[in-house]
């Protein structure tokens, strides 16, 4: 399995927990939760494609559906074991940091692929990671939280810029992609846990 397969399909099973634990959280029915977990694994990499003008994998490849599908499937045998909402939050906080590391991975390397210059691969690994959680979240009613708080969308850019760095320099491979998405994997959580946020303007 290539290293973007491999990194496209942890987005998509990671994704899809938090997109059904978010729909359980707010109630919606069963075709509302199946919505939000569909949505928030394949509305970021649909939205990749179409940037690099190829048609969605998503609507060709079925092997994509059936990663949501798993996806859906441990987060509803993981909903039935935790019972208590503080361990169900921190598992949509967990699967919702992977998701986001392993899009941004996947971003970047599509868009070192299309030939981008760095600001490209920084806006295609931002739109990948964040795209799906935006449209759960705005579908759900809430503010996105790449909008608001928890170093969120800067764990995409600086994922792209160490990727983008590492091909430039002819070290981009299996191990120091493996170190970028675990250290931005573990900045992420910290920054969240941490309450880090990036300076908020007005208020005055």
């Amino acid at each position: 399995m290539s290293l973007f397969a491999a990194a496209d399909a942890l987005g998509l099973v990671s994704f899809a927990v938090s997109g059904y634990l978010m729909g359980v959280r707010k109630g919606l029915d069963l075709l509302g939760v199946l919505v939000a977990a569909f949505l928030t694994a394949l509305g970021g990499g649909i939205i990749r494609d179409v940037m690099v003008g190829r048609t969605p994998v998503a609507f060709t490849q079925s092997a994509i559906l059936l990663l949501v599908g798993a996806g859906i499937a441990v987060a509803w045998g993981l909903r039935l074991h935790t019972r208590r909402r503080p361990e169900r939050f921190t598992l949509f906080i967990l699967s919702d940091s992977v998701g986001l590391v392993a899009f941004a991975v996947t971003g970047a390397l599509t868009g070192i692929e299309a030939g981008f210059n760095l600001f490209g691969v920084m806006l295609l690994a931002f739109v990948t990671a964040v795209g799906g959680g935006m449209l759960r979240d705005m579908m759900v009613g809430e503010i996105p939280i790449v909008l608001t708080s928890d170093f969120y969308g800067t764990i995409a850019l600086l994922t792209a810029m160490a990727i983008y760095l590492c091909d430039t320099f002819g070290s981009l491979g299996g191990a120091t992609l493996a170190m970028v998405a675990a250290g931005a994997l573990a900045l992420r959580l910290v920054a969240y846990y941490r309450n880090w946020q990036l300076p908020k303007l007005g208020g005055g």
